[in-house]
């Protein structure tokens, strides 16, 4: 199933690549990527052709964490102008072949990200197995924790912008008061629970790598160094950096 979760991994980016220069909006892909991950879960179901306990849980996990971020990326973006990261990828290009390098540096990229935290998924797929085992229980209740985690936080910062007085402000309640980042969090959280929930089953070990690499983009590369680069000059994110945790909740310091 590598080889095939690899091909079908190239088409799908591919037809994002052509969807973001037909729109000018190269961040199309956000909202293509939690589809990946679903399309790769239900093409390991059919292609491997085993439905076990542990394909069926595993993928209806993908499926609710999938279904839910396209839903939710697409309402947020659909209609708004291209986020600002594509927009200075564009800048920094210049006008030297800048497809080639928005389908190098945004489409394949992301591509070979995906594959590396999919592998949990793709080992998975076609393994014969018999019932649920104790690290099945363990990542269930591990991403169970992580989507509440995501969901609850990113409701949380959607109800908080939709209120007229806290415009300009910066959301220091409910989980936020825990961690600045309780939807990155819960990310991390959701891939060591397949991880977990698929350990057993596909006997490969080695795939940690997949969850641990969502984890270290999370943490240091494209999620939280992104984010609070922007507000890094606010005092108000100044006062409420100092006493909140970063990633994992914690009570806040006094």
């Amino acid at each position: 199933m590598f080889i095939q979760a690899l091909i079908i991994l190239f088409v799908y980016f591919s037809c994002l690549f052509l969807l973001g220069q037909v729109l000018s909006d190269n961040s199309i892909v956000d909202i293509g990527w939690g589809g990946g991950f679903v399309l790769l879960a239900i093409a390991g179901l059919i292609l491997g052709k085993q439905m076990s306990a542990v394909h069926i849980l595993t993928t209806s996990f993908v499926l609710l964490w999938g279904v839910r971020l396209v839903i939710h990326l697409g309402k947020r973006n659909i209609g708004k102008p291209e986020d600002y990261r594509y927009v200075q990828m564009r800048v920094r290009w210049g006008k030297n072949w800048p497809r080639l390098k928005a389908f190098l540096n945004v489409y394949m990229l992301q591509m070979v990200v995906m594959y590396v935290v999919a592998l949990p998924i793709i080992a998975l797929a076609g393994k014969p197995v018999d019932g649920l085992g104790i690290f099945s229980l363990i990542g269930s209740i591990v991403f169970i924790m992580g989507y509440l985690f995501e969901v609850v936080g990113d409701e949380q910062l959607r109800r908080f912008k939709a209120m007229p007085e806290n415009k300009g402000k910066i959301i220091t309640t409910g989980l936020w008061r825990y961690t600045r980042h309780p939807n990155y969090f819960g990310e991390a959280m959701i891939w060591w629970g397949i991880y977990l929930t698929v350990l057993e089953a596909s006997g490969t070990a080695w795939t940690f790598i997949g969850p641990l690499l969502i984890n270290l983009f999370l943490r240091y590369v494209s999620g939280v160094p992104l984010l609070e680069k922007k507000y890094k000059d606010r005092e108000d994110f100044k006062a409420y950096k100092a006493v909140t945790p970063v990633f994992i909740p914690w009570f806040p310091k006094r």
